[in-house]
C-alpha cells in the first residue's frame, strides 16, 4: 500500500467510498449518496500544499482503499488559518486492516508541513469506530452538539474531537 496526493481522476473512487459511509448510516450526516459532479468544487478547493486530499492505494496504485482530506476551517478568518478539519473514509471491503490508522498517522505528519497547528474532526456521536481511532491518535473530545443530526429513524449528536499537531 502507498499513500499519495489525490489526482483528479481519483474523484470517482473517493466519492464511491464516501457514499458507502452515507449508506451505512452512522458515519456521516449526509443521508443521500452524492454524485461526482456534486463533489467537484469540494475537490478543487483542496490544494496539495495547504489543504490536501490523500488516498491510500493497493500495490497497483489504481484501486483506492481509503482517503482523507484536510479542509479549511472558517476560510478567510486569519486567526483560524492554522486550524483545519480532517475527514477520512475507508472502503468497506478494506476496513479492519489498519488503513484508518495508516491514514491518520500520515495526516498527523502532513498537517505541520501544511502550516497547521490544530486538527479537528466532526463526527456523529454514534460512530464508535471513529471515536476509537481518534482517541488512539491523541485526539480529545473538544465539544458535543447533542441531538442535532436528524435521520429518518433516529436523532443523534455530533462530537468535535481535536488535537494539537
Amino acid at each position: 500500500m502507498q499513500i499519495r496526493t489525490a489526482a483528479a481522476d481519483d474523484l470517482e473512487q473517493i466519492v464511491a467510498i464516501y457514499n458507502q459511509a452515507v449508506l451505512k448510516g452512522n458515519c456521516t450526516a449526509d443521508t443521500d449518496p452524492l454524485d461526482v459532479s456534486e463533489r467537484q468544487s469540494w475537490f478543487n478547493e483542496h490544494t496539495p500544499g495547504k489543504y490536501p486530499i490523500f488516498v491510500i492505494t493497493g500495490e497497483d496504485n489504481q484501486e483506492i482503499y481509503g482517503w482523507y482530506s484536510i479542509s479549511a476551517h472558517r476560510k478567510g478568518r486569519m486567526a483560524l488559518a492554522k486550524v483545519a478539519e480532517i475527514s477520512y473514509y475507508v472502503d468497506t471491503m478494506q476496513q479492519g486492516k489498519g488503513i484508518g490508522k495508516k491514514l491518520m498517522k500520515h495526516a498527523l505528519l502532513e498537517a505541520p508541513r501544511c502550516g497547521l497547528h490544530n486538527l479537528f474532526a466532526i463526527l456523529l456521536d454514534t460512530n464508535q469506530v471513529s471515536i476509537a481511532l481518534l482517541e488512539k491518535h491523541g485526539f480529545e473530545q473538544w465539544g458535543h452538539l447533542p441531538e442535532i443530526a436528524e435521520f429518518p429513524d433516529r436523532i443523534c449528536g455530533q462530537f468535535i474531537y481535536g488535537r494539537k499537531v
